[in-house]
């Protein structure tokens, strides 16, 4: 898996509406990546205002 969502994360939900294979979902405290289905696109990273997702 090539992105991680950090700590920095406000749960605002707008990466999980980005990404196209529903591969982000509600944690503990944050969304986190499931990496059976990430496809690496990026598009999660691109729409996050907090900046919490990054290459790993």
């Amino acid at each position: 898996m090539a992105y991680v969502i950090g700590d920095s994360c406000v749960m605002c939900g707008a990466c999980a509406a980005q990404c196209p294979v529903e591969a982000i979902s509600e944690g503990d405290g944050k969304y986190v990546i499931d990496g059976e289905k990430c496809l690496d696109c990026g598009s999660c990273a691109a729409g996050c205002p907090a900046e919490a997702i990054k290459q790993a």
